[in-house]
């Protein structure tokens, strides 16, 4: 008769309690916490505060779901490729006016600091705290960050009120390629260098 056994494999180092002789299972905050330790590789990361905010976006798409069900809100059933444009540019605009606005900083202030000017209208700033501020200070100061949340309450908007959304997402894009034509009427003033 053969026996069959099967493989231990051992756990990591880093997932082992601190007291060997602890053997009920790990509560989930020790357990966090040596992940975050061992992804973090002595860096301070803010990995609860990044758990927070996708719990918080999970939570938004979550609920303007329940809520577009419950009103019998029904999805289009395709997106034109010149709402998706015309999305795109919004959200490239909105991401910037957000994240890299002079005139914005304002709502930036309580998770960034002020770094220099980064172009016309536009500020670099560094991320301030810890845990969840860190990370709110990241989604705010980072417009590829931004960008996801934007663009999803863009979608959003295109189900539940098209024509306002579209209305928004115009003006948006419209002063996307105003600023894209400043930057050329700019560049085609300057005195060309010949070397």
């Amino acid at each position: 008769m053969t026996h069959l056994r099967s493989k231990v494999v051992p756990r990591p180092r880093e997932f082992e309690p601190a007291d060997p002789g602890y053997t009920s299972a790990m509560p989930i905050t020790d357990l966090f916490r040596r992940i975050s330790s061992a992804y973090s590789a002595g860096e301070q990361r803010p990995l609860r505060g990044y758990l927070a905010t996708l719990c918080s976006y999970g939570a938004l798409v979550t609920g303007a779901t329940v809520a577009g069900r419950r009103a019998g809100v029904r999805l289009p059933e395709q997106v034109s490729l010149s709402d998706v444009a015309l999305l795109s540019l919004a959200t490239h605009k909105a991401s910037r006016l957000l994240t890299k606005a002079a005139v914005t900083s304002v709502l930036r202030a309580p998770f960034a600091r002020f770094d220099g000017p980064a172009g016309p209208a536009e500020v670099n700033e560094s991320v301030r705290g810890d845990g969840i501020r860190h990370a709110a200070g990241e989604l705010v100061t980072c417009p590829f960050c931004s960008g996801v949340w934007i663009a999803t309450a863009f979608t959003a908007g295109l189900v539940f009120a098209p024509r306002a959304t579209r209305l928004a997402a115009t003006t948006l894009s419209a002063v996307a390629v105003s600023d894209w034509l400043h930057f050329a009427d700019s560049k085609l003033k300057q005195p060309a260098h010949n070397d």
